[in-house]
């Protein structure tokens, strides 16, 4: 008897032995199996409106790197080597599409991005810039001078209702890349969708509220076509989709004959375009110059238009200010 329970003791203690070891050998394994990637998940975004979206959807989960920052020209950008360097160590790439970003491929290659890219207009009607619709009038010797190849529309983020696709699109990515928060980001998109949502019909009820004779303004660059196929709104051109494009002097003198012979109200500027020839139309023809606009780039943060529920509510402010009979 004695002898049975020495050698049961003995192999309770082997047992006891072979078992701590185990711990010792597997609990690094475990710890590796168990392991996830250190940190938030790295997105980079082509320009701040989609930055802005990145980060109301993303929340803490994700670190948004922007390329193009607030007031900047996405049209006229040029890429920098810290821009290839952010992109080099993402995960997520978002950009527009409908070729907004034409300096894109060329930095995706050069940084050799290895992710995902996120098209957030995917699903977008495309507007054309030869539509006759309400908003899509814009001068066609300006859009040709620009240098664009393409007649699509890129500012697609312009109708809150394609904004609820974008948010949408940029949801959906952030959660197949990053499943351990996917409940989260879907929980995020929704209740940012419901906010667009609820803007878009504000703004809809505002414009629909206007005289359809008030509801005609100048702009610096055709950016406000979607805005004006959405809200019932003619939006005159002076310079097609190109920031940078010289419109001619016939362009300019018929621009300014037909804000006189239409009674156009208003003429507004753009945070990213040269302010002059807006100011010149403006004074020729005793149109009211109804402020600064937001198109493609948000205002500095701290602002109220920084983000890109802010710049839908600036931007109906200053069109109800000005347009108001």
């Amino acid at each position: 008897m004695a002898v049975r329970e020495h050698m049961g003791g003995g192999a309770a203690r082997l047992a006891a032995w072979l078992c701590a070891l185990s711990l010792v050998v597997c609990a690094p394994l475990a710890r590796a199996a168990d392991e996830q990637p250190a940190g938030p998940l790295r997105v980079v975004a082509s320009f701040s409106i989609l930055g802005d979206m990145v980060r109301q959807i993303g929340g803490g989960d994700v670190k948004v790197d922007t390329l193009v920052g607030p007031d900047g020209d996405a049209h006229e950008y040029e890429p920098t080597p810290a821009d290839a360097r952010a992109l080099t160590a993402a995960q997520v790439l978002v950009v527009n599409g409908l070729n907004f970003e034409t300096w894109m491929n060329r930095l995706v290659k050069t940084a050799n991005f290895k992710g995902t890219t996120v098209v957030a207009s995917e699903g977008v009607q495309p507007r054309d810039f030869d539509d006759d619709d309400v908003g899509g009038r814009v001068s066609a010797d300006a859009n040709h001078a620009s240098g664009h190849a393409t007649h699509v529309d890129p500012h697609a983020w312009q109708n809150l209702a394609n904004g609820v696709l974008y948010a949408r699109n940029i949801g959906a990515a952030l959660a197949k890349a990053d499943p351990s928060h996917a409940d989260a980001y879907r929980l995020r998109t929704d209740a940012y969708v419901a906010k667009i949502q609820a803007l878009d019909q504000r703004v809809k009820q505002a414009f629909a509220a206007l005289p359809p004779e008030r509801r005609r303004v100048v702009t610096s660059h055709d950016a406000f076509g979607y805005f004006g196929q959405a809200y019932g709104v003619t939006f005159i051109s002076t310079m097609g989709i190109s920031t940078d494009a010289e419109p001619s002097a016939a362009d300019v003198a018929r621009i300014i004959d037909q804000v006189k012979v239409e009674k156009v109200p208003a003429v507004f500027l753009e945070n990213v375009s040269n302010p002059r020839l807006g100011q010149r139309i403006a004074h020729d023809t005793g149109a009211k110059l109804g402020g600064t606009l937001y198109s493609d780039a948000l205002a500095k943060p701290g602002l109220p238009a920084a983000t890109y529920l802010g710049m839908f509510e600036w931007n109906l402010s200053a069109f109800m200010a000005a347009l108001k009979p």
